[in-house]
């Protein structure tokens, strides 16, 4: 199935594909993981269990805004063919759940302290990612007449055509966390990653090899957005890039 909204029996391939199976097993994992360490130790290990809640609530999030993602690049321009559909329903669950699983065997713990600090930084690189969404969300539906930070956002109205020559337009916010960077969710995603992978430690690998992927795939994400923006704003592309330098991670990249 090549198509972009492929559907089967009239279900949504890659709704059933992305969201109820891919990140359902995701939280499902997880909470096996955290399982099966009490089942080993005889208490829960404050490393799996703050990993655990991390992932728990961000794909708690993901639900709650699950709109957010159809308006993705996953959900817009990629087909529903073996490249996203294997990656929903086998790479999600064997390899997103690695750093919980890599901390299974391992009994020794973070501490109550750095719990607590992992806890809350990952909490608020939820909210961020969160709130980041529902800026451009309030902008679109108010049409600009709102407040973002405490002032009048920024925005450029860019004017693109259809495939039939309707010619339609489309708000660039330029103002709050879409004012630091382009993709300035991506940075609190890769974040978030990190924080509930370090607390297996610093000395192996596979616990962090989520994180390097996450990595690279949302640098690739944003090269194949900021192409496809380009190709479908022009000139309005152009002077967005200019309100808004950065890519990702503000004052770098």
């Amino acid at each position: 199935n090549a198509e972009y909204m492929g559907r089967v029996f009239n279900v949504d391939v890659k709704v059933i594909t992305n969201c109820r199976i891919g990140m359902m097993s995701w939280a499902i994992l997880v909470c096996l993981h955290t399982l099966k360490s009490y089942e080993l130790h005889g208490f829960i290990v404050d490393s799996i269990a703050v990993s655990t809640a991390l992932q728990l609530i961000y794909i708690t999030k993901f639900f709650w805004w699950e709109i957010g993602y159809m308006r993705t690049i996953d959900i817009i321009i990629d087909r529903a063919g073996y490249y996203i559909c294997w990656g929903c329903l086998v790479f999600i669950a064997g390899f997103y759940t690695s750093p919980t699983q890599s901390m299974v065997y391992i009994s020794k713990g973070i501490g109550t302290l750095l719990s607590i600090l992992v806890f809350i930084a990952g909490s608020i690189a939820i909210a961020v990612n969160y709130m980041s969404d529902y800026e451009r969300k309030l902008v679109r539906e108010t049409d600009g007449n709102c407040t973002i930070w405490g002032a009048k956002p920024r925005i450029i109205r860019a004017k693109y055509c259809l495939e039939n020559g309707e010619q339609k337009t489309s708000l660039l916010l330029a103002s709050g966390f879409w004012g630091l960077s382009r993709h300035f969710p991506y940075l609190a995603e890769i974040s978030l990653a990190l924080l509930w992978s370090i607390t297996s430690g610093v000395d192996r690998l596979m616990p962090f090899l989520y994180t390097i992927f996450l990595t690279v795939l949302l640098i690739h994400r944003n090269h194949r957005d900021d192409m496809k923006c380009s190709k479908k704003y022009g000139m309005y592309w152009e002077s967005y890039k200019k309100l808004v330098p950065y890519k990702i991670v503000p004052g770098i990249y």
